[in-house]
């Protein structure tokens, strides 16, 4: 290669290295925190963790709160299958983080797992809309996690992940409810983050179960 060409790519490479660097401009819109107002039209298949963090960042880019902020899906990875084991805890920074009416969701990742203040109010899309939950049709409180109720990657004896987030097919996936309701009063039903597993992993077996292949989404800084 000679000097003439190593300039325009030295270029690129710092323009494209400034998307979510230093030199990216400042979001405008304070919002860390949201639920995907739509999926990726493959059920459960998000293209794994790179798949699901790139949805995330860009649907907060459409309504300005991309920037310098690194966004990221709030699922974990299993072991199961021979796949890497992540836990979404890990994956979302220190918090706190707010949707995006200002409603502070959670302070910090212990109370995000504690006593937090995630509700079907408050656990709205990145345009502040209101996802529908139980007793709504149709209902869309299964959001897909994959974690325990501490955040943490479930045991590999068997699929929780939909096969690490890449299968539309076969399958499961632990999800949470983001409106806290149940068909009971039970911890589970309760849950926000680790409610049941799917009946599969196409966009219909997740329907069929209340969900519409959502995910939570964090600003990890």
């Amino acid at each position: 290669m000679n000097k003439k060409m190593k300039l325009p790519l030295l270029g690129v490479a710092l323009l494209t290295g400034a998307c979510v660097g230093p030199f990216a401009p400042e979001p405008r819109n304070p919002m860390t925190f949201f639920v995907t107002s739509v999926g990726l039209g493959k059920g459960a298949d998000l293209g794994g963790l790179e798949g699901a963090d790139r949805h995330c960042r860009t649907l907060a880019e459409s309504v300005d709160a991309g920037g310098r902020r690194v966004w990221r899906a709030y699922l974990s990875t299993s072991g199961f299958g021979g796949g890497e084991t992540v836990s979404a805890r890990d994956r979302i920074g220190k918090g706190p983080w707010q949707n995006s009416k200002g409603d502070v969701v959670a302070k910090s990742v212990d109370e995000l797992h504690g006593t937090n203040n995630l509700t079907k109010q408050t656990a709205m899309t990145e345009k502040g809309e209101i996802v529908n939950g139980r007793g709504d049709k149709p209902n869309m409180h299964d959001i897909l996690t994959g974690s325990s109720p501490e955040g943490r990657a479930m045991a590999a004896d068997r699929d929780t992940t939909c096969g690490n987030w890449t299968l539309s097919t076969g399958g499961s996936a632990i999800v949470g409810h983001h409106d806290r309701q149940g068909l009971d009063d039970s911890a589970p039903a309760k849950s926000w983050n680790s409610s049941h597993g799917s009946k599969g992993c196409s966009h219909d077996n997740l329907k069929a179960t209340g969900g519409d292949a959502r995910f939570y989404c964090f600003a990890a800084r």
